[in-house]
């Protein structure tokens, strides 16, 4: 693996000045470290654990014994493991080193998967699923920061992006992978296969993710006190708003392609595929240039993704015009994610994993209330146009937080300047 001396950017004079005053480097032009890499696969394997469960529900809740609707909490005991979870184990691994917390993370991780395997009752199955959240929360609060550390400040957003890219392939390849291995092998055989998985990935964690045992400035005060930057909590707003948006719409993407646009239920899973394929690349593209252009990517991504969704509620009969508009809202809503992340590093600062673990939070904070909401609006008088027009609400919402970000960060760059 590369020395920091290697990757560290050329910040020479013909470099233009970026908004805090420091010399920009293109984001492109510096190379990511392995250990970026490595991290982006990790977050493949916690991706495809958190959003397997939605597949199986009918195999779990026969096997268990239980209801569908009772099945699915293992679901919401997950995102409210991660919501709650990744800031309070940010605190408690605070002063163990970065790697050891990685690999705590992933072990314990494993442990709640055999935990949910080996369930012959609901209950036992939740606790797996409790523990597996938490592993995952400590893995995203603290290995969002090494990846960041990593690829240093010119190419934070972009070392996201390969993370965040992690989760959303694996809803295109490891969720409909693990689905098939359950109904096939028994709705055990992903769980068991997802802990071997994270014993492996810990294994290499240990052998490839440098020693890092002086944290600087790691004490509880120093997090508590990245925490007081108003923008923060701006980001952290916006991060949940267009979450808000994109799932009040994409978690009953279903009903609205086959009773809405009449899209035969077959197609539905190509849909689905579609709308993951144009994530990806959205996720890509924003982490290529919000180093450079934070906002005036944000802003304008934000926005078609409400204009999309304003679409879908109103034109969205069409099966062939529906498919277009649920590819091409991955594409802009994804396209946010790892600048909203790589915001929260530039503005609490390198090597902050409360501020982290709390972004995490967020982004479950949106996923839960946007399902929940866009789900009381199914139900009401608006019927299949309900979710989306939800969705449209929230992505407008998230514009003031972000316009207020966009006016803030000028002036200081002003002021500077």
């Amino acid at each position: 693996m590369s020395s920091p001396s290697s990757t560290k950017p050329d910040t020479s004079a013909a470099a233009p000045l970026t908004g805090d005053g420091s010399r920009a480097v293109p984001a492109g032009k510096v190379k990511l470290p392995p250990v970026v890499w490595l991290l982006g696969a990790i977050a493949f394997i916690m991706g495809t654990s958190e959003f397997v469960v939605s597949g199986l529900l009918p195999e779990i809740s026969g096997a268990l014994g239980v209801s569908v609707s009772s099945a699915g909490t293992l679901i919401t005991a997950f995102a409210v493991g991660m919501m709650i979870g990744a800031p309070v184990m940010s605190v408690a691994t605070q002063r163990l080193p970065r790697r050891s917390a990685l690999v705590a993370a992933l072990l314990v991780f494993a442990a709640g998967h055999v935990v949910s395997a080996l369930s012959s009752s609901l209950g036992l199955a939740l606790v797996g699923r409790g523990a597996a959240a938490l592993g995952n929360g400590t893995f995203w609060a603290v290995g969002a920061v090494v990846a960041t550390a990593a690829a240093g400040p010119a190419a934070s957003t972009r070392a996201m992006g390969v993370m965040v890219g992690g989760i959303t392939l694996a809803n295109i390849v490891g969720v409909p992978l693990g689905t098939a291995a359950g109904q096939l092998g028994g709705w055990q055989a992903p769980f068991w296969t997802l802990a071997a998985l994270a014993v492996a990935a810990a294994a290499v964690v240990a052998r490839q993710v440098p020693a890092d045992s002086t944290r600087a400035d790691s004490s509880l005060r120093a997090e508590a006190a990245a925490l007081g930057h108003p923008r923060l909590w701006l980001v952290y707003l916006a991060i949940a708003l267009i979450q808000a948006g994109i799932m009040a719409a994409y978690s009953y993407v279903a009903p609205l392609l086959t009773e809405r646009a009449g899209l035969a239920t077959t197609v539905v899973p190509l849909a689905m595929l579609g709308f993951g394929l144009g994530a990806l690349g959205g996720t890509s593209f924003g982490g290529r240039v919000g180093d450079r252009q934070p906002y005036t990517t944000l802003i304008p991504a934000t926005a078609v993704t409400a204009v999309l969704l304003g679409a879908i509620t109103l034109w969205a009969t069409s099966s062939v015009l529906a498919v277009v508009l649920v590819v091409l809202l991955g594409a802009s809503g994804f396209a946010c994610n790892p600048i909203v992340v790589g915001e929260v590093v530039r503005i609490a600062g390198a090597g902050r994993s409360l501020p982290m673990a709390l972004a995490t939070s967020a982004f479950q904070v949106g996923i839960a209330t946007g399902s929940w909401l866009g789900g009381i609006a199914l139900t009401t008088s608006l019927g299949l146009k309900g979710p989306s027009l939800t969705g449209f609400a929230f992505a407008l919402a998230a514009l003031l937080p972000l316009g207020l970000l966009a006016a803030s960060r000028r002036t200081t760059g002003a002021a500077q300047g």
